[in-house]
């Protein structure tokens, strides 16, 4: 079975959204049902760290401030790896204001360490639901962004 990081992640996410389970499982029950789902352990050992990586204290992220003329300059890594369309995106999430500027470099850089060489348009709407997802006081940016990723009509206008 082949899948990628965003696979395993995506079940996880799918599986444990709706639970009325409380603690959350820890990462030993989580690895032993996505043993028993079938997915690799190299993937699942990636998926997790991404998952640590989602939950760190994000403060390191260093930006400035942003105006209401300012512009996100991607550097060469992040153009080489997020195209045209998907910055797009990103930049029309911000401006419908489901991600703030803080969100939007917490995305970029779960993105980045997905290590997909391709990053498109639905694979950033998936990590944007788990963005907002792990982060409280969210709910109606996640709810917006959730009609996005189960709308029926994919041709947004941005």
């Amino acid at each position: 079975m082949k899948e990628n990081v965003l696979d395993v992640l995506m079940y996880l996410f799918e599986t444990y959204i709706d639970a009325d389970e409380e603690p959350e499982p820890n990462q030993n029950v989580l690895r032993g049902e996505l043993v028993r789902a079938g997915f690799g352990s190299t993937e699942i050992d990636r998926a997790l760290d991404w998952l640590d990586g989602l939950t760190e204290n994000h403060d390191s992220l260093a930006f400035h401030p942003q105006t209401d003329s300012s512009t996100r300059v991607y550097s060469d890594v992040e153009r080489e790896r997020l195209d045209s369309h998907a910055r797009g995106f990103i930049l029309y999430l911000e401006q419908i204001g489901i991600l703030s500027p803080t969100q939007r470099e917490i995305l970029v850089d779960r993105l980045l360490a997905l290590e997909s060489p391709d990053i498109d348009v639905e694979q950033i709407k998936w990590v944007v639901l788990m963005v907002l997802f792990s982060q409280p006081g969210q709910e109606m940016a996640y709810a917006r962004m959730e009609d996005l990723v189960f709308e029926e009509n994919t041709g947004l206008i941005h």
